[in-house]
């Protein structure tokens, strides 16, 4: 038959048919590029339409050519093709189903529509349309779901759905299930150093080296940035916590070697947490491997912790004590207390150290040494050093005008407070507002301040120097002192923590520390001053020694501004 008598006897054919059911027609030339198979039930006849040869490469004439369609996809579907094509189902008047073909190159979904007059079945319509576009997109969201884009191993919604899985099963059966949450230390470190590529690389190296650890019993899973997860099912024997903790850190002991040909070396830090002890879904064993995790990394890097309900009662205490620092700072309930420093060979005022206290109305009284790690955490720290700033060199312009007397005003400063950029601009301002010498006001800096930018620290500490005001450095040698920072650094004044006062007359090491510090204070032209001194043998040592200055309890505690004026006016007599 030549390609032109079959295309007018398929026009003949089909315009007989359409005579025949207008309903079909419409199905057809609606979506007339699709596939089409028509069966009349009445002829017993088939015909291909559409797009049918153009895409299988036949015509359908007679029942062999619909078993060669058959053919045409995977091998676990033909049946269910096979089922839907033949179907005679009265009550049903549509079926369908997706399946490959026999390459697997391409998707399809088979419709069939049986047409029926006056409840007789009279014509079927197969419609095959070429799903292989949204089978691929519905393919690429389906892996979007479930793992992560940069390493291929499980994200973090899918994890957990999984982990409650094992969660589920070990209940039903008495076993445990535990999370082992892994967090990459100082990865900003690499990121800042060696870029974000190299970064990236390594996350997708490390990600392949953990899924090569997952099984049946083990899920693996890329959680945020830096943080990946093992989620292990009846961690016992081989498949314990410590096992996997310890395999990690054998291979970490190399570096991982990138294309570039650079090597990243890290380390980690471990929290782990198990069912049914921590938590009883996967929410909650992941929130108490956070807690540990958090706390795990306050002791430093490379570190492992094991959570336990301590931690939670820990954690919730801090979360309380939170929520009780946003409510003190919104309603101002914090004062400021001073505490006088005395020149120790004189026993005269020097002047006060400003101090934050806040009573809370349950809790009484809370250590700032409680509040401030969670101030400078959050943020409120701004506001509260703000207010410690304004409120002291006010109080100080008070005080000086009533009693014509030049002190020392001294104010501790947050690395959190410093590192701001108007930091510097705000504390000009405040002084300018009372108007008030900035030779008087000694703002009080910790070490911890020089470690992020040396550079920066230093011209913002000179720009307040040569504004006028004092610098001193406090809690010196208890952190990452360097004789480097005193060559270097713009300061007046050295300020020796409280430890080393309080075991100078019994330790050896102190003295020979302590007295170090004096000297080489007293040599560099630095004021030195003694924190916490609370008896007199303290005392008598550390002026023998040549310590300038003298603050503890033995001379005077922290009071409130009502109760300095005492102290005041006994000096304003004393010196009229």
């Amino acid at each position: 038959m030549s390609d032109l008598q079959y295309q007018l006897d398929l026009v003949k054919a089909m315009n007989k048919k359409i005579s025949e059911s207008e309903r079909m027609y419409r199905l057809i030339v609606e979506q007339a590029s699709l596939s089409f198979i028509y069966y009349s039930y009445e002829k017993d006849q088939y015909l291909s339409m559409g797009s049918f040869k153009k895409v299988f490469g036949f015509d359908i004439e007679d029942r062999s050519d619909v078993e060669r369609f058959f053919g045409c996809f995977e091998s676990n579907k033909e049946s269910r093709v096979r089922e839907v094509f033949f179907s005679e189902n009265f009550s049903t008047k549509e079926e369908a189903v997706d399946t490959m073909d026999s390459v697997g190159k391409r998707w399809f979904r088979i419709i069939c529509t049986k047409i029926y007059d006056n409840g007789k079945l009279t014509d079927k319509v197969v419609k095959i349309i070429d799903i292989s576009r949204d089978m691929s997109r519905s393919e690429e969201l389906l892996y979007m779901a479930y793992y992560d884009s940069l390493t291929g191993i499980y994200n973090r919604n899918y994890f957990i759905t999984l982990l409650d899985g094992f969660i589920a099963d070990a209940k039903e059966k008495g076993d445990k299930v535990a999370l082992i949450t892994i967090d990459i230390d100082d990865f900003k470190k690499v990121n800042d150093g060696l870029g974000m590529i190299i970064g990236d690389e390594f996350l997708q190296q490390f990600g392949s080296y953990l899924k090569e650890l997952q099984d049946d019993r083990v899920l693996v899973s890329h959680v945020s940035n830096d943080i990946f997860a093992l989620g292990i099912y009846n961690p016992y024997g081989d498949y314990e916590s410590s096992h996997f903790i310890d395999t990690i850190r054998t291979r970490l002991k190399e570096p991982f070697k990138m294309h570039s040909g650079q090597e990243v070396n890290v380390s980690v830090s471990f929290s782990v947490a198990e069912f049914p002890d921590a938590g009883q879904a996967a929410q909650e064993l992941v929130g108490c491997g956070d807690i540990a995790m958090f706390k795990a990394k306050t002791l430093g890097n490379n570190q492992v912790l094991y959570f336990d309900s301590k931690m939670l009662e820990d954690f919730m205490s801090n979360v309380n004590l939170e929520n009780k620092l946003s409510d003190a700072v919104v309603n101002h309930k914090f004062e400021v207390y001073f505490q006088p420093q005395y020149h120790a060979n004189s026993q005269t005022l020097r002047g006060f150290e400003a101090l934050i206290r806040w009573k809370d109305d349950e809790k009484g009284f809370i250590s700032p040494s409680e509040f401030i790690p969670i101030a400078e955490k959050n943020g409120s720290i701004i506001p509260i050093g703000n207010y410690v700033l304004d409120k002291a060199v006010r109080q100080y312009s008070e005080w000086r005008e009533k009693y014509n007397f030049d002190f020392t005003m001294s104010i501790n400063i947050s690395a959190v407070q410093y590192k701001r950029e108007d930091f510097v601009d705000n504390v000009m301002a405040v002084i300018k507002k009372y108007d008030v010498d900035p030779k008087n006001i000694e703002l009080e800096i910790t070490e911890s301040i020089l470690i992020d930018d040396f550079e920066l620290v230093t011209k913002k500490l000179k720009i307040l120097r040569d504004f006028g005001i004092k610098i001193s450095l406090d809690d010196f040698g208890t952190g990452y002192s360097s004789l480097s920072y005193l060559m270097k650094f713009p300061i007046d004044t050295l300020k020796i923590d409280k430890t080393f006062v309080d075991s100078v007359l019994h330790d050896n090491s102190t003295r020979i520390i302590l007295d170090s510090i004096l000297n080489m204070s007293h040599d560099m032209g630095f004021e030195s001053i003694a924190e916490g001194v609370e008896s007199e043998n303290q005392y008598n040592y550390l002026n023998d020694k040549g310590c300038n200055v003298i603050q503890g309890f033995l001379l005077g505690k922290p009071l409130p501004a009502a109760e300095i004026i005492e102290i005041l006016e006994t000096n304003a007599k004393a010196n009229a």
